[in-house]
């Protein structure tokens, strides 16, 4: 049967720490898969050889399969994000990017691995402003990123793996070549909107043909093969990544990247995709240093810029962590603590509207949006039980000595972009390797364009730019413009790929999907795992909420579960509320220092899996 216990457990095991009201207990009440000899789905204690969650069980099994055979922590990521293209091909794959976190337990260090999309050469900041229709903008060429998915899984094996890209993507290939049984998310997502553009174009058609087949769309457990993208795996696999960014090579997958993303909606002729091969030919990831922040007892490790989830999750903690959350006034789903939640919410989404873009084209005042004076701040503008009417970016910049703050900055009350149909994936192997890693190619289908004869979807990531130009130099409204359009820039994105430490030593990785969303997962997440010393599983499953602006008039999205008696008091302070099915997809796995055993739990509101190598 499952046991249970509060991460903090695990914390109290490293450090030796001593809290009478909580008894120690093993890690557990993680939803595990039943084992040849445990028909009740859960094994007697956690996985000894390493753990892999994500948000297909096939893809779970794939990493896992992996550490079975030797592999580590990488080596079975890369075969997870593989294996994610061809079961979840409307939220991720080779046409897309992400953010990588990966702790290599030798070195004790963390690295982050940044395979965003990029803008093309030909980029401007008004390139998006002749057409106002978001689905119609999203759904043309000039939309799609160069894409960095298959750039950061080779930079991950090579730096750190110990198995080739063919080795890694041989389960994806045999997957897509012989078929899988259609998720029920995936059957679901395959009458969206975004596969109903522009019929008889090719690039739009494509994705049509595979999953509307016939004009019958795949349905729950109905079997889906791919032979273009298997083709383009066994490519991959024979001639290395650079088959897929050289429009040199006779293999073709370059050049037709390239004339897919020139394709556009009939009413946008504007919208034609400005990448070239030399775009795809000069692509390469960034490695860079985490941000790192300590929470209560814990240290935080996350994603940096263009990621804006990493910082917000830091500001939204360091501004909470006055308040005595977990105690009894302030436990979890009361009505104070979800106040104190969402304008916490609120200073993030608008400090991120107004400040942050891609580190290596816009100058970022990230130490002081990070410092502990610029947090207390903000931090004091906080009352509980009071809504602020307006909540507007601040100033960083007296807060950090990279700037010297003249003019009054612009009053950005910041704003949500989407919902998003990302993914999350976490494994950990036995040896204490961690991969937290977030993938996307943003809404989901991304741009809706399939390259023809290749089999992936090309990514919608340039939508997470401003839609129209924002900087300006009046010194009564300041605006750097950090995440406007331009050549070669990556936009910013939500991701939030996360690892904790307790000690100094790695305990859990975790992280969500769900575009904007994703800053008030990660921020419900640690503090259930952290404040409210909630279960595993009860911490990926509990009900959520999200605030996505600082404006007067924004209104809070929350999930089924929030209960009619919390929710009053909130709305006598000025909140409103609009019901949400689905807020996102969790997924975390953890290590038990004292015995290594591996623990995790995915999210049900994606049917995700939890896996890992037996003895």
């Amino acid at each position: 049967m499952n046991q249970h216990v509060a991460i903090f457990a695990i914390a109290l095991a490293v450090t030796g720490g001593c809290k009478p009201e909580r008894e120690r207990v093993p890690v557990g009440d993680a939803r595990l898969p039943a084992g040849p000899d445990d028909d009740e789905g859960s094994p007697p204690g956690g996985f000894t050889n390493g753990v892999v969650t994500a948000s297909s069980q096939a893809a779970a099994d794939a990493g896992s399969r992996v550490l079975a055979t030797g592999g580590n922590a990488v080596d079975a990521a890369a075969a997870v994000q593989f294996m994610l293209n061809v079961v979840e091909a409307q939220a991720s794959g080779l046409g897309g990017g992400g953010f990588i976190m990966i702790y290599i337990a030798d070195d004790d260090r963390t690295y982050v691995i940044d395979a965003s999309e990029k803008a093309p050469a030909a980029a401007a900041p008004d390139m998006f402003v002749s057409q106002p229709d978001p689905e119609v903008r999203g759904s043309s060429g000039y939309i799609v990123g160069v894409p960095g998915t298959l750039k950061g899984i080779a930079a991950a094996l090579h730096k750190w793996g110990t198995i080739s890209v063919e080795e890694a993507l041989a389960p994806a290939l045999a997957a897509a070549e012989h078929g899988v049984p259609v998720h029920p998310m995936l059957a679901e997502d395959i009458r969206g909107g975004r596969l109903d553009h522009e019929i008889g174009a090719a690039a739009y058609d494509e994705a049509r043909n595979v999953f509307r087949p016939d004009d019958t769309p795949l349905v729950d457990g109905g079997e889906l093969v791919q032979p273009d993208l298997a083709r383009t795996l066994r490519l991959i696999g024979e001639r290395g990544p650079s088959v897929f960014y050289d429009c040199s090579d006779s293999a073709g997958i370059a050049n037709a990247i390239v004339e897919a993303q020139m394709a556009t909606r009939e009413v946008n002729p504007d919208g034609v995709g400005r990448m070239t091969c030399e775009d795809l030919k000069n692509y390469d990831v960034v490695i860079r240093d985490p941000l790192v922040r300590t929470y209560r007892d814990y240290t935080v490790v996350t994603a940096p810029p263009p990621s804006s989830g990493g910082v917000a999750l830091l500001q939204m903690l360091g501004v909470l962590e006055r308040f005595s959350i977990g105690g009894e006034e302030l436990g979890p789903m009361s009505s104070q603590t979800l106040n104190l939640m969402q304008e916490a919410m609120r200073q993030a989404y608008a400090d991120r509207g107004l400040w942050l873009g891609d580190p290596d084209v816009a100058r970022i005042p990230l130490a002081g949006l990070l410092s502990d004076a610029y947090l207390q701040l903000r931090s004091e503008t906080i009352q509980l039980g009071r809504r602020m009417p307006q909540v507007v970016a601040g100033d960083p910049r007296p807060f950090d000595p990279t700037f010297r703050p003249t003019g009054m900055v612009a009053p950005v009350t910041g704003e949500g972009r989407g919902t998003g149909h990302t993914t999350h994936f976490n494994v950990i192997d036995g040896k204490g390797n961690m991969v937290s890693w977030t993938s996307t190619i943003s809404s989901a289908w991304g741009s809706g364009l399939m390259v023809p004869g290749y089999g992936f979807m090309l990514n919608d990531s340039l939508g997470n730019f401003n839609h129209r130009p924002t900087v300006s130099d009046d010194p009564a409204a300041l605006d750097p413009g950090a995440n406007d359009p331009g050549p070669n820039k990556r936009p910013i994105s939500s991701m939030a790929p996360t690892l904790l430490f307790a000690d100094g030593e790695p305990i859990a990785a975790y992280g969500a999907a769900g575009g904007a969303t994703i800053i008030s997962t990660m921020l419900s997440l640690t503090l259930d795992l952290v404040d409210h010393g909630m279960t595993l599983d009860e911490a990926v499953t509990a009900p959520r909420l999200t605030l996505q602006s600082g404006s007067a008039t924004a209104v809070t999205g929350i999930e089924p579960g929030l209960m009619l008696d919390t929710l009053e008091p909130l709305r006598r302070l000025g909140y409103s509320f609009d019901l949400v099915f689905k807020l996102g997809a969790a997924q975390i796995a953890v290590l038990f220092p004292e015995t290594g055993e591996s623990y995790g739990v995915a999210d049900p509101r994606r049917a995700g899996g939890v896996s890992g190598p037996r003895d």
